[in-house]
């Protein structure tokens, strides 16, 4: 008799190069014959992690999508300086060696100097790894649901593409942060990073046809011991809060209505009673440098792949049995 099948949502958050954490993380989820990835919200190196997953998966089940989101990695590890672009790239070569003269990064300088408006004939150097997607299975009706978040510059707020709203320009505009590139504008309204909105959005995966339980890769520690004492290491970490924030608060609303139903406060049903479970590796974040998230290279990819595979191991053999039961994450914890 076979066992019965799990059905999950992912939440997969952005942060560059240490995407490559979701990307191990997933790899190792495929491989569970019972494990149903039923949605997926993803934010900027999350959102395009999500996209490989989602195309990989309606293209030939969970051994296409391991193979797309190899393809996917492989493309970002070729690219040279991908969140640079070319065009700095060859204007500033002085940078990298700057690197090793003083305690902050060529890429960080640039990114806190350069305006990516300061050049004329700019172009997105993440869209010839966008348009490599077969959008016809990004956006198929089959397989999980796939939620991608941006943030609109004008107002601020969130902004969710699901199903065929899901475009090149839309994963562009997930994975946009303002230092590096020009903002991404759909249907003339300009859009920057979804972390600054929902690092990632739950919200798309409470609706009822969902799964209750819901797996968030982090790759965005929420707790760093040192202080951070250069310009880079202050600006990174004060991304990490900003791009957490959204994300505690949409947990603590999770733990507000738990307590409710719990208490028999609110009736049962009445809202969804999501089980939160989490992947995390925040002794392998913390000991990164604040600029490795810029600078991808092959060997940092690896060695975040094989961390991501560990830490979904982990997660498996500790805390599968309780999806579809229980949540494994304690929520009271992690906000105090």
């Amino acid at each position: 008799m076979s066992a019965p099948v799990r059905r999950i949502s992912l939440a997969l958050q952005g942060g560059g190069a240490h995407g490559a954490f979701t990307w191990g993380a997933l790899d190792r989820l495929l491989e569970e014959d019972d494990l149903e990835i039923a949605a997926i919200s993803g934010t900027s190196a999350g959102a395009l992690n999500g996209a490989a997953l989602k195309a990989g998966l309606v293209a030939g089940g969970p051994k296409a999508a391991k193979a797309a989101l190899r393809r996917l990695w492989d493309q970002i590890a070729e690219a040279s300086e991908p969140q640079l672009g070319p065009w700095l790239g060859a204007m500033l070569p002085w940078l990298k060696a700057a690197s090793g003269l003083v305690p902050v990064s060529g890429a960080g300088i640039a990114a806190q100097l350069v305006s990516p408006y300061a050049f004329p004939g700019w172009t997105n150097p993440l869209e010839p790894v966008v348009r490599a997607f077969d959008f016809s299975q990004v956006c198929d009706g089959r397989g999980p649901e796939l939620h991608i978040s941006a943030t609109s510059v004008h107002t601020g707020r969130i902004r969710v593409f699901s199903g065929t709203a899901v475009t090149p320009e839309a994963l562009m505009a997930s994975a946009c942060l303002p230092t590096l590139f020009q903002a991404v504008e759909i249907e003339g309204e300009p859009y920057w990073d979804g972390g600054f909105s929902g690092n990632p959005a739950l919200f798309p995966l409470y609706q009822p046809n969902l799964p209750d339980d819901i797996v968030i890769v982090q790759i965005n520690p929420l707790e760093r011991r040192g202080l951070p004492t250069t310009p880079l290491e202050i600006q990174d970490r004060m991304n990490e809060i900003s791009f957490n924030a959204a994300l505690l608060g949409e947990l603590r609303a999770i733990a507000f209505v738990r307590r409710l139903i719990a208490e028999g406060r609110m009736e049962a049903g009445r809202m969804k009673n999501v089980h939160t479970h989490l992947i995390a590796d925040d002794k392998v974040m913390n000991a990164l440098s604040a600029d490795s998230k810029m600078m991808p290279d092959a060997a940092l990819i690896d060695k975040l792949f094989k961390a991501g595979r560990r830490a979904a191991a982990g997660f498996l053999r500790a805390h599968g049995d309780k999806i579809g039961r229980e949540a494994s994450l304690d929520i009271g914890a992690l906000l105090h």
